[in-house]
């Protein structure tokens, strides 16, 4: 079974300040990863992250998820890729540190999109690292697209990619909120696809929309992809909260907001 596991930007930067990384955040998150894997032997896990107040920032500035036509735009384009990756070796480094042997793998090397949507994604190299024992990394990144030349990928859009492929059946989403909560601010346990429709209105008027589309958009993947694969569950919750990891794939408490198959499917656990 493989597990991926993404790191909100809000969660592991402050997105309010250029480049403010949250080393004590990524580096509690590691150490549970650590632990999960040397108490499972067989949990795969893929490790994703936004690009918080690094890649954001320049994509606004540069306006890179609409398209790259002019030559600025290019080099803004370059940019953001920069900065990204620069986000990503940080973590990489926490990741390191905890004793687990992540490796890289950059997004905008190996996808291809069309007016935004991914349509090629070599993964070859990155099942063959899970194969042999390797914590793939990955990140929200830009990406050369055959219409509008680049463009800005999600990490959520890549996870939906890797669905498929690797067999995923679990999804988390770490960020700096609890769950998803409706529009009296209550928590929402779980959304399943016939359900969406009355979680949708709650999110249509949420704040802090980052470039990739913010919390609607993020729900609108997950739903689309348990659409797509019934037997896999989605778990969106606080990064914050103490070994929230180790709760979620150790303990097996439910925490935060479930996106999961309608029990039609049989897929509810």
């Amino acid at each position: 079974m493989t597990t991926l596991i993404k790191l909100g930007g809000s969660l592991i930067t402050d997105k309010s300040q250029a480049k403010s990384f949250r080393s004590d955040i990524v580096r509690q998150v590691a150490r549970q990863i650590a632990r999960i894997r040397n108490s499972d032997a067989q949990q795969r896990i893929v490790l994703g992250h936004g690009s918080g107040s690094f890649g954001h920032f320049e994509a606004r500035k540069h306006g890179t998820a609409d398209g790259v036509r002019t030559d600025q735009e290019r080099l803004g384009f370059a940019q953001v890729g920069a900065v990204a990756a620069e986000l990503s070796i940080l973590v990489l480094k926490e990741l390191i540190a905890a004793g687990l042997p992540a490796m890289r793998f950059q997004p905008s090397s190996t996808i291809i999109s069309r007016n935004g949507q991914i349509i090629a994604f070599d993964l070859r190299a990155l099942a063959l690292a899970l194969d042999r024992r390797i914590v793939p990394l990955i990140h929200g990144d830009i990406a050369l697209d055959e219409t509008t030349n680049g463009t800005i990928v999600s990490t959520e859009s890549i996870f939906s990619h890797l669905a498929g492929p690797l067999q995923v059946r679990r999804i988390i989403l770490l960020g700096e909120v609890a769950g998803v909560f409706d529009s009296r601010g209550g928590l929402i346990p779980c959304i399943t696809p016939s359900s969406f429709h009355e979680a949708h209105a709650a999110l249509a008027g949420s704040g802090g929309v980052d470039v990739t589309g913010g919390m609607r958009q993020k729900v609108e993947t997950m739903v689309h992809i348990v659409r797509e694969h019934p037997a896999l569950e989605v778990t969106i919750a606080d990064g914050r909260r103490e070994g929230v990891l180790l709760d979620l794939l150790v303990n097996r408490r439910e925490i935060g907001t479930r996106i999961c198959g309608d029990p039609s499917f049989g897929t509810r656990r």
